[in-house]
């Protein structure tokens, strides 16, 4: 019984080796895994991009500013010409914070007088947005105790006010800072993304498994009219899928929605497209269903789910993060989902995204047609 047990072990081992799919699984999936995580899944808040409207431009104001520069939870961004500049970068996603300091900071804190100073936080990620208020009020209380210690010498003990700078807060895109507001947008990307490229996935490699493929090879259809032939209709399906999730976060979810229905779809039909083609791709390469199954979604999931911004802003990210995550369709549909979400941005904020999205399309379309190969055997 053992001789027999042996000569099976042999021969599995022998399968083993002749694959490279199963034997890549076996040793490269984990590592792959381990990375993508590794580098992509950080709970630290950092790197937190600030900008500053500087009406002052006083040793006072730069001195409070140097507080948030010299942290390593902030990134300074830059100082804003106006409120419009501020405004356009918090909305963009280049800055997450906007700290404007008024033209008589100096004056009123140097006469024993109170200051306001304007903090607008980017609600859209709103555990982050509580990070943020706690951290510039972290940095805002530094500043009252070195005020309150140049009071002291100053004025002597008890002299001064008890709060010299005080912050006028407010929350933009999300003031109630709401999960769902963020987090059911953002399924609309994961959901996008995973299911109609497992989908597509299946459509070319499951006729080679049944031995069917061979009809298309003979067949007087074109290559790139069978890569179409097979994507389109999934690509309603998604499509379709979309409206359904997009109708539940409305109704169901009461998620906050102040943009375009229309720049929102037209992202999502965009999108689809390139995640199904993205499956056909690998439908194409692969030779069983499992690793097209898995392969895909190693590629498409796994980076999408933490390099995406789903979780924290790429901007947030380190170098290697931010370069991932421009590699990735998911990025620049979050993006799209979000700002038309909660921000109400339109095509003419949009036209990038969506240019990178058409050439992501293009190219794993273009991939797909290239190793369809019509032949026999």
């Amino acid at each position: 019984m053992l001789e027999r047990s042996r000569a099976i072990v042999r021969k599995e081992t022998r399968e083993l080796l002749r694959d490279p799919v199963y034997l890549g699984m076996a040793f490269i999936v984990p590592v792959v895994l381990l990375l993508l995580f590794g580098y992509g899944l950080s709970l630290d808040v950092k790197h937190l991009p600030v900008v500053f409207i500087d009406h002052d431009r006083s040793p006072y104001s730069r001195d409070y500013i140097d507080g948030f520069i010299h942290s390593e939870y902030f990134d300074f961004i830059g100082l804003a010409e106006d409120a419009a500049q501020a405004d356009h970068w918090l909305r963009s996603g280049r800055a997450r914070v906007i700290v404007d300091i008024p033209p008589d900071f100096a004056r009123k804190l140097a006469g024993d007088r109170p200051v306001a100073v304007g903090v607008t936080v980017d609600g859209s990620f709103p555990t982050r947005a509580n990070v943020i208020i706690a951290y510039v009020t972290a940095v805002s209380a530094q500043y009252n105790q070195r005020l309150l210690s140049e009071y002291a010498d100053r004025l002597g003990a008890g002299g001064g006010l008890a709060q010299p700078l005080t912050m006028d807060l407010s929350v933009w895109y999300n003031p109630s800072l709401e999960s769902n507001n963020m987090v059911v947008p953002g399924m609309i990307v994961l959901i996008l993304m995973l299911f109609p490229a497992i989908l597509g996935a299946l459509v070319v490699v499951r006729e080679k498994e049944a031995g069917t493929i061979f009809n298309l090879y003979v067949s007087p259809a074109a290559r790139w009219e069978i890569v179409l032939g097979k994507a389109l209709p999934y690509i309603a399906v998604a499509f379709l899928d979309y409206l359904i999730i997009y109708a539940m976060s409305i109704w169901l979810f009461q998620v906050r929605f102040v943009g375009s229905f229309w720049v929102l779809s037209a992202g999502a039909l965009l999108y689809s497209a390139c995640t199904i083609g993205i499956g056909v791709m690998f439908s194409v390469l692969m030779r069983t269903q499992l690793a097209a199954m898995l392969i895909t979604f190693l590629t498409t999931m796994t980076p999408a789910f933490n390099y995406s911004g789903f979780i924290s802003p790429v901007a947030s990210m380190d170098a290697v993060g931010q370069f991932i995550a421009h590699l990735i369709p998911a990025t620049y549909f979050m993006g799209m989902v979000r700002g038309v979400y909660l921000k109400g941005l339109g095509f003419d904020f949009f036209w990038p995204d969506l240019l990178a999205l058409a050439v992501y399309t293009v190219v794993v379309y273009g991939l797909a047609w290239l190793f369809l190969r019509k032949r026999i055997g």
